[in-house]
């Protein structure tokens, strides 16, 4: 994917305002969607050699609104023509907006957008999915091609996706107060695996995909303009700008997988390290401690280490064991047990292992293997260690940790110097 010119940069900030601001105004998401898209695409090609309008929003509002009634008194009558009913509502009364005198596009609806892209009747993919193409102004075959898939394959499950909110009849409107912390949790949640997958791509020839990564940032920077106040909101945008500082370091010739420990440090981004540890200090300070603070954290313990030897990991140690008190995760013990093989010694991290071991969700997992054999091998059983990276390596759909994974075992089938 090519880097975005400022008109699909401003494009692509405006998508989810106008989108909102129509289903709010007349419902029909999946109508709606599809309307901001064309004008979306008419903006693309009138822009750029006429010059954007003085009111970029209201210009897209404006277009996308005509394209929308067209479609729908086109809808109505169609409707009306074959059910031969007296009692079908005529064209103005299908298309009444919602009861709400505000002007369309007079406020920002992009939050709201959000709760509904991550509702909990969606699944998981369903929800990454259309938070990317109605919140991230991402084209389908921008999102197939970042998940590796066919776009016919992802351009049927966002409409699977659309349909599912048309059939369960879920409203556009903030969720209610009680649900509100647990529905923006969904939304940070998706977030963050968006995030992830472009920073170490589950499969394919890539290590990352850095439109993945930049898109993430991008809409929890906006979700923090929206909410400035709210801990978790900072706790993860600090979280993302600490991690992706590395990312420069992260691979080498070829692409190939460097780990933290081996990175050059020099490389990492100075600006974003400064930022998020702004961002986390704040939070700290500021709002009631939760899981995405704790992580950013221990990323800014990491960031603020000028060499791998100067890492303060008893510290780590304690994040991670308060992280894990706050937010029980398989992922987040094996984090820890690394952390605490640095602080007592490789034996320790491995007892710690083995409380995974009937975990479901790790027992196939390559990463608990791969972790398990780094441990191993820093204990000195090389033979365990070089069986523990091959079964890794066996396991893992990313070429660049498979790469990485087959090249330790090798290492370690050669004889000791």
């Amino acid at each position: 994917m090519t880097a975005p010119t400022g008109a699909e940069d401003l494009l692509r900030e405006l998508a989810p305002q106008v989108l909102g601001a129509l289903v709010r105004r007349y419902g029909h998401f999946d109508a709606c969607e599809d309307a901001v898209q064309e004008a979306l695409l008419a903006a693309a090609l009138q822009w750029p050699e006429q010059g954007p309008p003085d009111n970029p929003r209201g210009w897209l509002v404006t277009v996308a609104s005509r394209r929308l009634t067209d479609e729908l008194r086109s809808e109505s009558a169609r409707t009306r023509r074959e059910s031969m009913l007296a009692a079908r509502a005529p064209a103005d009364e299908f298309l009444s907006p919602a009861a709400d005198a505000e002007p369309v596009g007079a406020r920002d609806d992009t939050l709201t957008l959000l709760f509904l892209c991550c509702h909990p009747a969606l699944t998981p993919a369903s929800q990454v999915a259309l938070t990317l193409r109605a919140v991230g102004g991402l084209t389908t075959a921008q999102i197939a091609r970042a998940f590796l898939v066919p776009e016919a394959t992802m351009a049927q499950r966002i409409s699977r996706t659309k349909q599912r909110i048309k059939s369960t009849a879920i409203p556009f409107a903030p969720p209610p107060e009680p649900e509100r912390a647990e529905r923006l949790r969904v939304v940070l949640h998706v977030l963050y695996l968006i995030f992830n997958e472009g920073y170490t791509t589950t499969s394919g020839p890539d290590l990352q995909r850095r439109e993945l990564t930049g898109e993430a940032i991008r809409l929890t920077r906006a979700v923090r303009e929206l909410l400035p106040d709210d801990g978790e909101v900072t706790g993860l945008l600090a979280l993302m700008v600490l991690t992706d500082a590395r990312r420069p370091a992260r691979t080498g010739p070829g692409g190939a997988l460097i780990p933290l420990a081996e990175q050059d440090r020099s490389l990492w981004s100075t600006e974003s390290i400064a930022e998020g540890v702004a961002l986390i200090t704040g939070a700290l300070t500021r709002a009631p401690l939760g899981p995405y603070q704790l992580q950013a954290a221990i990323a800014a313990v990491h960031a603020e280490a000028a060499r791998a030897e100067e890492t303060d990991w008893p510290q780590i140690v304690a994040l991670y064991t308060l992280l894990e008190h706050l937010a029980p995760n398989p992922m987040v013990t094996l984090n820890h047990a690394v952390a605490l093989a640095m602080v007592e010694g490789p034996g320790a991290g491995l007892v710690l292992l083995k409380t995974l071991e009937a975990d479901e969700r790790m027992a196939g997992h390559h990463r608990l293997h791969a972790v398990r054999a780094h441990l191993l091998e820093t204990a000195g059983d090389r033979e365990g260690a070089r069986a523990g990276y091959r079964e890794a390596a066996r396991r893992t759909t990313s070429l660049p940790e498979q790469r990485y994974l087959e090249g330790r075992a090798a290492r370690l089938a050669q004889p000791e110097p």
